[in-house]
């Protein structure tokens, strides 16, 4: 057996936040001030089985508590001389405390029913109870209703769709629907018209067409049309490329100025290794714009 076998594994350490009422906060922030070692029996926390519910014993005075899911993911950091941090763990619970709250939960939660469809239904239900609507500080109450909202599953009419041809707000299973009744109309078409616009806003190609399939009609040659619909669709690629390159160059040289004014030495490790992404993509980039070029070129000398 080899030695990576035969060690233990690191304990991954986890944390969640403890609410406590008022007048224990300050007994317990005192005992954690103090560092004494008695703080084991005078603070101790059991879980109960269905791991929703606890018993929190703060100098042998039992408070009921529970955990509840808290909106989003919390980071712990811990820090030696307050001027650099290490992040020790990702807090996504909160136990609370109350006074006043029975100290088992109820009979109705544990029992179990044969159905799995009853059983999934309660079990949602369940989860329901312990999420948190508010953050950890006043500001974030009723957070999960302020900022997130729900998906509507609401169908607009058939009618309001008619009268108004682009609505205002529309849903996302909405859009797929629009989407695909527009590409049917696209494949019902018996003929198009195109043009395409320069820069200065003079018109330089103007044509009548067809869909696949049908005959084409056009004022120019179809090889003369081809060459020239070719060579602005290369020209619009080089100068999204081009677009692109400059800037990923400059997120480049902003990781630079990064990396000589940072002295943590994690944080500038993270920005080469960013940067070295950046050049790799540049490198991409410059390739492909170097072969568009030189296909532009010899489109131009036909």
């Amino acid at each position: 057996m080899s030695k990576s076998q035969d060690e233990v594994p690191d304990e991954v350490e986890n944390q969640f936040i403890l609410r406590l009422p008022l007048e224990h906060a300050c007994t317990v922030r005192n005992l954690v001030h103090s560092q004494s070692v008695k703080m084991k029996d005078k603070l101790k926390i059991d879980l109960l089985p269905d791991r929703r519910h606890a018993v929190v014993e703060v100098e042998d005075v039992p408070l009921a508590a529970k955990l509840v899911d808290l909106p989003c993911v919390i980071e712990s950091l811990r820090t030696l001389d307050k001027k650099t941090f290490y992040k020790t763990a990702d807090i996504s619970q909160m136990l609370v405390c109350t006074t006043d709250g029975d100290t088992h939960p109820s009979p109705e939660e544990s029992a179990a029913s044969a159905d799995p469809n009853i059983t999934r239904k309660k079990e949602r239900g369940r989860e329901k109870k312990y999420v948190w609507q508010h953050g950890i500080t006043p500001p974030l109450k009723n957070v999960r209703k302020k900022r997130f909202r729900k998906t509507q599953k609401k169908v607009p009419d058939v009618k309001e769709m008619e009268k108004s041809s682009l609505p205002e707000y529309i849903e996302s299973p909405d859009v797929e629907k629009e989407v695909r009744r527009l590409l049917r109309s696209d494949a019902e078409a018996i003929s198009t018209r195109w043009e395409v616009v320069a820069e200065d806003g003079t018109k330089e190609i103007e044509s009548q067409g067809s869909i696949p399939g049908f005959v084409i009609s056009s004022g120019m040659s179809s090889h003369k049309q081809g060459h020239t619909s070719s060579v602005m669709e290369i020209q619009k690629q080089i100068d999204k490329k081009e677009k692109k390159l400059h800037e990923i160059q400059n997120k480049a040289q902003r990781q630079k100025d990064l990396i000589m004014k940072v002295e943590n030495l994690t944080l500038k490790n993270h920005f080469h290794s960013v940067l070295e992404h950046l050049e790799i993509q540049e490198k991409k980039k410059n390739e492909k714009l170097i072969s568009l070029q030189e296909q532009l070129q010899r489109f131009l000398k036909k």
